[in-house]
């Protein structure tokens, strides 16, 4: 038992000591030296550039030496911006990025010792590929929505750029950032609300995370009316294919425009099979142009809220029934009924599986999700709500409200 004792304590020694000696070693690119050799550095060599949409990366060769910790790549990105790009000696690149135009730029690359002692410069000349920011910028476009603009670019290569909408503040007399839209998504479509229909000046541009700018696109628009529609005026328009209702509770149709955020709302019978379907009457004939839907709470991302689902509508009297399909593709006409949208309700924004939202995520649920109609969709005064698949995957659905905009014709 002594002997096992003593090996232990060797053992446990032994695993301090091996601890306290991988803490030592540093990776990182500290100012404290970490060696007492002031040797200057070689320089690197064999240097390749490979440029790429507003940057490059700079391969090299490395001095021998066992003293080496980094080197350092310093560049001007645009006229009084510099920036410092470091890559560890591990690595045989560094990676330079941010540069405003496609044209030659000057980059100065030096080792760094363990001592912080710097080599001789070597100097690159890159000459990046067309920046993101401008490679967008051409599809950028704004057109007159109901109730402000719609703007619209494209950004193929999928990089974070930010599409910046502005507009002229009659406060300030002058033109205002009015919407900062970041993205990495390579379709960018999304609407700027709230304005009257009297002629406005708007603009957008594009930026980076390097604080690279565009030129700015300028418009003189009139916004679209719109208004929300009149829940007074709904009425349920059952139809034999509509799915039976949850028994007990109050959960009806009608509950989908009682303006009320909390249970009872709109609930399928627990046993049926998508996709989950009611039909309404709006009152009269309207152009909508958006929605809101909003999901049960206390079910967030789960249960019967759903997750995929469509709009489906009519413009005429009393419009016969239809079996709707899972899904169809926007436009389809089906009797006397029109997709006029399909929509997939935003995941957590935290990244978290669905399963396991956070709080955040709880409460941006339960904001409920808006969604544009296509502009190109008939004007209706009937509905359908068809929910193809909820959250839980399940044989229910359920949704608490619904707010539809749109002009009055």
């Amino acid at each position: 038992m002594k002997n096992i004792n003593k090996y232990s304590l060797l053992l446990l020694i032994c695993l301090v000591m091996m601890s306290i000696i991988s803490c030592k070693r540093n990776d990182g690119f500290s100012n404290t030296p970490v060696s007492t050799d002031k040797t200057k550095p070689g320089v690197i060599t064999n240097v390749k550039v490979d440029n790429f949409n507003g940057g490059a990366n700079i391969t090299y060769d490395l001095p021998n030496s066992d003293n080496l910790l980094y080197v350092v790549a310093k560049y001007s990105i645009r006229d009084k911006v510099t920036r410092e790009t470091k890559s560890s000696y591990y690595k045989d690149t560094v990676v330079v990025n941010g540069f405003a135009k496609s044209q030659d730029y000057q980059v100065t690359l030096y080792v760094v010792s363990r001592a912080n002692v710097m080599s001789d410069a070597v100097t690159v000349t890159v000459h990046p590929l067309t920046p993101v920011y401008e490679l967008v910028r051409p599809s950028a476009a704004i057109s007159a929505d109901f109730g402000g603009v719609n703007v619209k670019a494209l950004n193929p290569l999928r990089r974070n750029i930010g599409v910046i909408v502005t507009a002229f503040d009659d406060v300030t007399k002058s033109m205002e950032v009015q919407e900062q839209h970041f993205t990495k998504t390579d379709t960018i479509d999304f609407s700027l609300r709230g304005y009257t229909t009297t002629a406005r000046n708007f603009g957008v541009y594009i930026t980076d995370e390097w604080g690279n700018i565009s030129d700015t696109l300028k418009v003189t628009l009139n916004p679209l009316y719109e208004e929300l529609l009149d829940k007074s005026k709904f009425e349920t328009y059952t139809l034999p294919s509509d799915d039976a209702l949850y028994e007990g509770g109050g959960w009806t149709v009608n509950n989908l425009w009682d303006g009320k955020l909390n249970d009872p709302g709109w609930h399928t019978f627990s046993n049926s099979v998508p996709p989950f379907t009611c039909s309404f009457y709006v009152g009269k004939t309207y152009k909508l142009s958006r929605f809101t839907i909003y999901g049960r709470q206390g079910y967030e991302y789960g249960h019967g809220n759903p997750k995929d689902f469509s709009i489906w509508g009519s413009n005429k009297t009393l419009p016969a029934d239809a079996v709707l399909p899972l899904t169809a593709p926007e436009g389809t006409v089906i009797g006397d009924w029109t997709n006029m949208g399909n929509f997939h309700w935003p995941p957590p924004p935290s990244g978290l599986p669905p399963t396991t939202p956070n709080a955040s995520d709880k409460a941006f649920f339960d904001l409920g999700a808006e969604f544009n109609v296509p502009f190109n969709a008939p004007s209706v005064k009937y509905m359908r709500l068809s929910i193809a698949r909820t959250w839980e995957g399940g044989t229910l659905a359920h949704v608490l409200e619904l707010s539809f905009y749109g002009k009055p014709e």
